[in-house]
């Protein structure tokens, strides 16, 4: 069976993610993580995708992201992958896939729910227990987001520029979003929409994607319908 085509139109962001091959490790040192560190912020200029958040785990990796080109993402990922690979096989003297396939990723809605996935994706570390606070983690956007560290990959969305009229004031509202954790419900969600291509967003939304792309981005009715017996 051919694979569907995926769904991202432009200006519309992204979850992605991209996971190890059998969750092997991707990242086995900190030189590794700045080389795809780099790789990312030379191939998402030369795709025309910006990175609004990102973490790097030692085997997978979420990026939330908003292409500005058709095709944008796909071209990214491909072209970062291939090299992240030859690299890590050279270093490494292996060979073979590292990567799982194709990565997976879902559209976000962005004037609700973009946040969340900020938060979802920086809290990647603290769900794992690697950290006790999302400050902790060395290789995510955290500290772009919440402390204002300079990164050479790492534009802030629409929504993020509208927690404050300035750097401190947006930094310190950022932060605030992270006093109460995210519910599993939530986490769930967003997981099941990613894993699936599907949306994270209400269902006006849903239905607008929906119309633009022709493509189905909501969970579709299972089972068969329920007929209803007449009182006659």
């Amino acid at each position: 069976m051919a694979r569907l085509s995926r769904v991202t139109p432009v200006g519309v962001p992204v979850h992605v993610i991209q996971r190890g091959n059998n969750r092997q490790v991707c990242f086995a040192d900190e030189d590794d993580f700045a080389c795809y560190l780099n790789w990312l912020e030379m191939y998402s200029t030369k795709y025309q995708v910006v990175i609004h958040a990102w973490v790097l785990m030692t085997n997978h990796v979420h990026l939330l992201c908003t292409p500005n080109a058709e095709g944008a993402i796909s071209l990214m990922m491909q072209s970062l992958g291939r090299q992240y690979v030859r690299y890590f096989n050279q270093k490494y003297q292996r060979s073979g896939t590292l990567w799982e396939g194709r990565f997976r990723s879902c559209l976000i809605e962005s004037e609700v729910y973009l946040l969340t996935v900020y938060k979802y994706i920086e809290l990647n570390p603290v769900r794992a227990k690697m950290v006790t606070s999302p400050a902790e983690y060395n290789w995510s956007s955290y500290k772009m987001n919440a402390l204002g560290y300079e990164y050479n990959v790492g534009t802030p969305a629409e929504l993020y520029l509208q927690l404050g009229a300035t750097k401190s004031a947006r930094n310190q509202n950022y932060q605030m979003l992270f006093d109460d954790d995210l519910s599993n419900l939530l986490v769930d969600e967003i997981r099941d929409a990613t894993n699936k291509g599907l949306a994270f967003g209400n269902q006006k939304f849903k239905d607008e994607i929906e119309v633009l792309t022709g493509r189905r981005v909501s969970h579709g009715k299972r089972g068969r319908p329920v007929i209803k017996k007449s009182d006659n």
